[in-house]
């Protein structure tokens, strides 16, 4: 019972510690069934009286009939560690002989104004209406979260909100942008290594217990690397199908763009590479005046419709 937890059971025993409890024959003994509570909603005949089941057996119950005697994986908060999961296996033990659940992760709490955040904490909780009241997309929440581990818990800040946010946009940004280079015919054997490399590592961070900071830190580097936009485009479409950001959905151009402004915007494209800042400061605000801005990164310009 004390191995999952590492408990130490000898400091738990009656007047050790901890206060005796009469009920108990040992202070680590937990309720199966409740009884005696006739104005309790719930109420079932059984053969201990007429009652309703316990906080930790009414879990092992219903887990292991929708998912079996063994199943994989139980979530839960690191504060169930010691009392709720340990009374879980102990449960399994005595109900099948064996432990039910191969792996547990335990996450850790979200904190905000230095105070777990939950249903319980009222004023001390938020809910994604706040979020997008703020003026935030509710995936750069999903963002923020991804940049920290789980199991060290995360500080919410709406400044760290904020920047996440800046993130994500600019990951769509730059995944609109790919979209719209031409495809190529081949691609090269030093390329498809590349690809390829990225791919492993970006798995291999994933299931490192799930490190999706390092993850994310992969895609940067795939976003920052001499890929062809195209190359790019399909590794992005390959991570997110596992990190949920919707980025192809949401980079997806919604508006007929002019082949005159294509043709300002390479124009300009050209003026910059040669130096020639002025001409091509004065073509960004010509293309301004046609209803549509340019956002220069790395990797290029994106041409947006002015709102």
């Amino acid at each position: 019972y004390a191995k999952f937890a590492k408990l130490d059971l000898e400091k738990q025993k009656p007047g050790a510690r901890v206060e005796v409890d009469p009920e108990k024959k040992n202070p680590w003994d937990f309720l199966l069934w409740v009884t005696n509570q006739p104005k309790h909603l719930m109420q079932w005949e059984s053969p201990w009286g007429k009652g309703f089941p316990g906080w930790h057996i009414e879990c092992t119950a219903m887990s292991t009939k929708y998912l079996g005697e063994r199943f994989d994986i139980h979530t839960g908060g690191i504060e169930h560690i010691p009392v709720h999961h340990s009374n879980e296996i102990a449960q399994a033990y005595g109900a099948f002989g064996h432990q039910a659940v191969n792996y547990w992760l335990h996450n850790g709490w979200l904190v905000f104004k230095g105070e777990k955040m939950s249903k319980s904490s009222g004023g001390n909780n938020l809910l994604a209406t706040d979020l997008i009241k703020k003026g935030f997309e509710p995936l750069s929440f999903r963002y923020l979260v991804l940049t920290s581990h789980y199991r060290q818990g995360m500080n919410f800040t709406w400044e760290s909100l904020k920047g996440a946010q800046a993130a994500y946009q600019k990951l769509i940004s730059l995944t609109q942008l790919w979209q719209t280079k031409k495809p190529r015919e081949k691609v090269s054997d030093y390329d498809l290594e590349k690809i390829n490399s990225f791919k492993k590592e970006f798995q291999k961070k994933v299931a490192t217990d799930l490190n999706w900071p390092e993850a994310l830190a992969v895609v940067w580097q795939m976003a920052k690397s001499n890929l062809p936009p195209n190359d790019k485009l399909e590794l992005i479409r390959d991570f997110d199908e596992v990190l949920g950001l919707d980025l192809i959905k949401k980079a997806q151009v919604k508006f007929e763009i002019p082949e005159e402004i294509e043709e300002m915007k390479e124009e300009r494209e050209s003026l910059r590479k040669t130096n020639q800042w002025q001409k091509a400061d004065e073509l960004r605000k010509k293309i301004e005046t046609k209803g549509f801005i340019l956002e220069d990164t790395p990797q290029g310009a994106i041409l947006k419709k002015k709102k």
